[in-house]
């Protein structure tokens, strides 16, 4: 049987340091401001932040997220501290396929907040609702494998380690080169 998309849907859950929040396009200068912030790092592992959008691009690609999000087809979620008044990085399910279900948990903290245990938190908050509320049966977390930061994190939380893909993109930060990708997963 498969499974459809909820017909309700929260946009926002609340961890014990953190809110996390739909996207909207009025947080376009948070956003913009955090990623400027954070380039030198998320230009190693993120594609796209090879080419960061401006402030008026930001704006644009959040409205297009916030609808991605009322259609069920993304589901990105933006990272704010609890007083929803300071960015703090970036998550979401992505890669969702409704019929199994399942989708992959994707994140970045911004340089000024990494070192906290956001990520960690973060992530384990979105597995539990993902399992217990969403109903998935897979969840997945990819990451560069030279990425040790990033793959702590699954490792952490009882993830399986399913695969190593060799040379299975290329390098964010340099198009010649080849990257192998970890596939994390947890089932149920």
């Amino acid at each position: 049987m498969a499974a459809l998309p909820p017909a309700e849907l929260p946009t926002e859950l609340i961890t014990p340091r953190l809110l996390l929040r739909a996207p909207r396009p009025e947080d376009a200068p948070a956003v913009h401001a955090a990623v400027q912030a954070s380039l030198p790092e998320l230009r190693q592992w993120m594609v796209w932040a090879q080419q960061p959008l401006d402030p008026a691009g930001t704006a644009e690609n959040l409205a297009q997220a916030a609808d991605a999000y009322r259609r069920r087809e993304n589901l990105r979620l933006l990272v704010w501290s609890a007083d929803g008044k300071t960015l703090v990085g970036s998550s979401g399910f992505h890669a969702l396929n409704w019929r199994v279900p399942k989708g992959e948990i994707g994140y970045w903290i911004s340089t000024p907040h990494t070192g906290r245990g956001y990520a960690l938190e973060v992530t384990r908050a979105l597995t539990d609702f993902a399992l217990q509320t969403l109903g998935f049966r897979r969840l997945e977390v990819r990451c560069d494998a030279l990425n040790e930061r990033s793959a702590r994190i699954p490792r952490a939380l009882g993830y399986s380690l399913d695969a190593r893909l060799r040379h299975d993109d290329v390098a964010a930060h340099d198009p010649t080169q080849l990257r192998d990708t970890l596939v994390f997963s947890v089932v149920r």
